[in-house]
């Protein structure tokens, strides 16, 4: 009997449901993945159901032949594979009868929180950010509070998140988002790109965002707005944004105005697989935004580029409370300027690629993530 088969016989302790992991890619899509993978590395023991309702079973899933078991739930009418979803989760619950359910979002809260307290399961809700920073619907709001553990990845996102939703601190757990050191290295710039996007003798900002009308709080048109006088002191400053959306008309009239429109280069989408190319391009990343956690600074720092974010957001975690990086306030064409200028005359520690990179794997890096699964698992 394979291996494979022999763990198919045996009872999971772990139940997990996610909204969609596979067929759709994102932040939330990638942080889910490196749980998984993280989950792998502990004891063989540990065996998990997943639950997805919006993958089907023709997903790429990196995971399939492992001690995970997957139930893909997809059906064509969304309102079926929620029932679908509802009779499956039953069916796990009293089967196996887990030992904790994680909820994987916080839009299946209700239906977990209703079946688990019906049977006396614990079970943990994983939160990442703005989906719980405002005050949720009285079901939502109660599943939560009546949760066994929530997940963060924030000490921002905990905050905000009890302010909002009545919720004990105690409760909080954390499990930050980590970067791939292997993907994101120190290294030199790609003379391809430099060429493509016409850097040559240019010292480079950088931003990566979608960039929508209802997103701004990303702080690209902060960063236009700070270029004038970036310029002044570094007259071969310029401004790489990566990313697409409806907002760019906009912001490419705003660096026209203001006359730093031969500035700012629009490099529109960046498959992943050369993201970590691009990052190597920039002396500086700068998002001066309102981000839950703010994966994008750990890319940035893993490949030796110093970072500049928002003063009132989930970047503390990242930055390390500014030890690696500059925080200014998030709407401050000026504060930005003037960390930049501060950044690229290159004279603080914060800006030494390999000790940038060594502060951050030692904290968020797959490893990293490993050991706090692992510890939280043990509670």
């Amino acid at each position: 009997m394979s291996n494979h088969h022999s763990i198919n016989q045996s009872s999971a302790q772990h139940l997990f449901i996610f909204l969609e992991v596979f067929e759709c890619e994102g932040g939330i899509q990638s942080y889910v993945k490196d749980i998984l993978k993280a989950y792998l590395s502990l004891p063989p023991k540990n065996i998990a159901d997943i639950l997805i309702l919006r993958d089907g079973p023709n997903c790429l899933n990196p995971f399939r032949d492992s001690r995970l078991r997957f139930h893909y739930l997809k059906m064509q009418w969304p309102t079926l594979g929620r029932i679908r979803l509802t009779l499956s989760l039953i069916a796990c619950l009293l089967r196996n009868r887990p030992s904790r359910v994680f909820c994987g979002h916080i839009r299946l809260a209700p239906l977990v929180g209703t079946l688990c307290q019906w049977m006396n399961i614990p079970y943990t809700v994983l939160t990442y950010g703005k989906e719980v920073w405002f005050p949720l619907t009285p079901s939502h709001k109660l599943a939560l509070q009546s949760a066994d553990k929530i997940w963060t990845i924030s000490r921002y996102s905990r905050d905000r998140a009890c302010h909002a939703n009545d919720l004990d601190p105690q409760k909080i757990e954390f499990l930050p988002c980590v970067v791939d050191g292997e993907k994101f290295t120190l290294g030199l710039k790609s003379a391809d790109l430099v060429e493509q996007y016409q850097l040559a003798d240019s010292k480079v900002l950088m931003t990566v965002a979608r960039l929508w009308s209802g997103d701004i709080y990303k702080g690209v048109d902060v960063t236009i707005r700070a270029l004038p006088e970036i310029a002044q002191i570094f007259p071969n400053i310029k401004y790489l944004v990566i990313g697409r959306g409806d907002d760019q008309p906009r912001l490419a009239q705003m660096a026209k105005d203001l006359g730093v429109a031969d500035r700012v280069v629009f490099a529109g989408f960046v498959p992943t697989a050369s993201l970590a190319d691009h990052y190597r391009l920039a002396d500086a990343y700068v998002m001066p935004s309102q981000e839950g956690f703010g994966i994008v600074y750990l890319e940035a720092m893993a490949s030796g580029v110093p970072v500049i974010s928002g003063d009132d957001d989930g970047s503390a975690d990242p930055l390390q409370d500014g030890r690696l990086g500059w925080r200014v306030p998030h709407r401050d064409p000026e504060a930005v300027a003037k960390a930049c200028i501060e950044l690229l005359k290159g004279d603080e520690l914060r800006c030494q690629g390999e000790w940038l990179r060594q502060e951050t794997l030692a904290h968020f890096s797959a490893a990293a993530l490993n050991r706090q699964l692992a510890k939280l698992l043990d509670n």
